[in-house]
């Protein structure tokens, strides 16, 4: 299936890119990631002007009533520009998480308030996503008690989506006193995870949906495509200043770019990078029109274009040098962006795995 973005869709694209790059020039980007977490209230804000907030919430609730592959389109200019910004949990899985798993009451209190930006939620998973670190919460009478390590887009948010094993929601405000946090240096240091740690917080169960696994699920699936969109920005913008700097480096007396060396490897990058784009955007649509194929393609696309992307990461760098190592050009920023998304919700081999059992094989180790 060929796909085309709308005018609408290349008009808001362009939009969103134009903010970024006039909001996040290099040393924006180099005081945030020097944060205690990486949180930009201006930022916030403008993406609030945009409208990116409301993205997946229902018209009806005062959003713009789109879907994941619009969300996609976005995370990829998020990511082109690095942007420290809670996108993935709270304007895409929160929104679609309230839509699948809220009462019409809670809907009705929670969806307006995440199209107008008002609250940010982190979205975190107890055994779902496949993280290493402690994920053990029980919800009783209530109240949650547990703790769940490396929560991402937890530093400025005002509220926790938990997603129990059984895939049962539940919403605890971040100023509940039971709740205590832990800021943990992530390798991408425009957003930082934290441990979060529950004692008896005061909890709102989210119980309508009719399969809670299955809702927890989807969104997840959606998580995982979005990140996906975002690596595909990052890897991008590593490969154009990549072509850009051996237009401009000269060596020998003519520029590197000349040398078939460096084309072939670029071209190579070029090659293995433009496909992700169509798998990207099959997937995004998948999860808003072929509910049969979200999840293969959800896990299909986050391994692929994660393992794509650090070769591009790679072999972009060492494109330019000596110097592609040094703090100097900031490639680090992107390049660690694309190891965080690669470990976030389900690594390559998580994802694969989970594909494989999907189809009906089973694996031994």
């Amino acid at each position: 299936m060929d796909f085309a973005l709308t005018l609408e869709q290349r008009q808001f694209d362009d939009s969103l890119r134009d903010f970024l790059k006039d909001r996040l020039p290099m040393e924006r980007l180099r005081m945030l990631a020097d944060t205690a977490n990486g949180f930009d209230e201006s930022l916030w804000n403008g993406m609030i002007e945009l409208g990116l907030p409301g993205l997946l919430v229902p018209e009806r609730f005062g959003g713009a009533g789109l879907g994941v592959l619009d969300a996609a389109v976005a995370a990829e200019a998020l990511g082109y520009a690095a942007a420290p910004l809670a996108f993935t949990g709270s304007m895409a899985m929160a929104p679609l998480a309230f839509t699948l798993c809220a009462s019409q009451a809670q809907q009705d209190e929670w969806l307006p308030q995440i199209a107008g930006g008002e609250v940010r939620f982190a979205v975190a998973y107890t055994g779902l996503a496949g993280q290493t670190g402690a994920a053990t919460v029980t919800l009783e009478g209530g109240t949650l008690s547990g703790r769940i390590e490396g929560v991402m887009d937890a530093s400025a948010a005002t509220h926790y989506l938990v997603f129990g094993r059984d895939g049962m929601a539940s919403v605890v405000s971040a100023d509940d006193p039971g709740v205590s946090t832990t800021l943990r240096r992530s390798i991408d240091r425009t957003r930082p995870l934290m441990d979060v740690s529950f004692n008896g917080a005061v909890a709102e169960r989210l119980d309508a949906a009719n399969d809670p696994l299955a809702a927890a699920r989807t969104v997840l699936d959606a998580g995982r495509v979005v990140l996906a969109g975002d690596t595909l920005g990052a890897a991008q913008t590593m490969l154009d200043r990549a072509v850009a700097f051996a237009k401009e480096r000269v060596q020998f007396g003519r520029v590197i770019g000349s040398f078939q060396g460096v084309k072939y490897m670029l071209a190579d990058c070029v090659t293995a990078l433009e496909p992700c784009r169509g798998m990207v955007w099959y997937a995004a649509y998948a999860q808003d029109a072929l509910p049969d194929e979200a999840r293969l393609t959800a896990c299909h696309a986050k391994a692929h274009v994660s393992d794509v992307a650090r070769d591009v990461a790679r072999m972009t760098t060492e494109a330019h040098g000596g110097m592609g190592f040094t703090d100097l050009l900031g490639l680090h920023i992107w390049f660690k962006r694309i190891g965080f998304n690669r470990q976030i919700l389900g690594t390559p081999e998580r994802c694969r795995e989970e594909a494989a059992q999907l189809q009906g094989w089973t694996l031994h180790v």
